[in-house]
């Protein structure tokens, strides 16, 4: 058992399948009091029973007050988990207004919302956990998801401003960053998925192992894909070099379309 979650008050949204239930399932096997949150009723209700946790349905952008309430009064572990993902990079340009608008407000604002209602009582009580699911796209860019990626990139921006900021007074954030995961998600990125992301597509399981061994180790960023850590000091380190080399991916990309 991780002492840092027995017994905690643990919220997970987007939970009704995904990494969302895989991580509900690991708190709940660790001895914490699971909210089990999604869109879809039933489907959070079957994970809720599953683990003997209480489903919170609805959209993840307004349920702290309630899942607050299912937990007795206090949340110790928010997991901002509940996203979108579109290809949406045509030829032709990047905008689709309907994406963009979807994807920044479930992507980011769901986890600004969620802090904005957490952090005061965590300030208080001098401590919290606010674990925000990224993504790789949010340390490096996705070929064929501009909403996407630029919005991964914000999540990870907020969690890291959230770390900075209030670490000092007892809050500990991390930020989950996989590649391909074999999730519904991941057959939403289409062909760009099929050649980036599932060779290497991992279990939700692995994510949520992953995590808890972010946890006990008291780290900010999680890697369940290790190889991204390379992906991301190349990038950094060149990014000429590095973007030329995704430009090559997206020719290749384009050619197999």
């Amino acid at each position: 058992m991780v002492k840092a979650v027995l017994d905690a008050g643990v919220v997970v949204t987007g939970a009704g399948g995904g990494i969302g239930a895989a991580l509900a399932r690991r708190f709940a096997a660790e001895g914490a009091r699971v909210v089990v949150n999604d869109l879809d009723a039933d489907k959070a209700k079957a994970v809720a029973e599953e683990i003997g946790g209480t489903a919170v349905p609805g959209d993840a952008s307004a349920i702290v007050a309630d899942a607050r309430d299912a937990l007795g009064g206090t949340v110790d572990v928010y997991c901002a988990n509940a996203g979108v993902a579109f290809e949406d990079g045509a030829a032709d340009g990047p905008l689709d207004e309907r994406t963009w608008g979807l994807s920044w407000d479930v992507n980011v604002m769901a986890h600004v919302r969620a802090a904005h209602e957490l952090l005061p009582g965590w300030l208080e009580r001098g401590g919290g956990r606010f674990v925000s699911t990224v993504s790789a796209a949010g340390l490096l860019t996705m070929i064929g998801a501009p909403s996407y990626s630029v919005t991964k990139h914000g999540a990870y921006a907020f969690a890291e401003w959230l770390s900075l900021t209030y670490r000092h007074r007892g809050l500990k954030v991390h930020a989950i960053c996989p590649q391909g995961v074999r999730t519904d998600m991941l057959a939403a990125t289409g062909s760009a998925g099929d050649l980036v992301l599932h060779p290497t597509a991992i279990a939700p399981k692995a994510v949520a192992d992953a995590l808890f061994r972010g946890i006990e180790e008291d780290r900010f960023l999680i890697l369940p894909h290790p190889e991204v850590a390379g992906f991301y000091q190349a990038r950094a380190g060149d990014p000429d070099r590095w973007l030329a080399g995704m430009n090559h991916l997206q020719r290749t990309w384009e050619e197999t379309r």
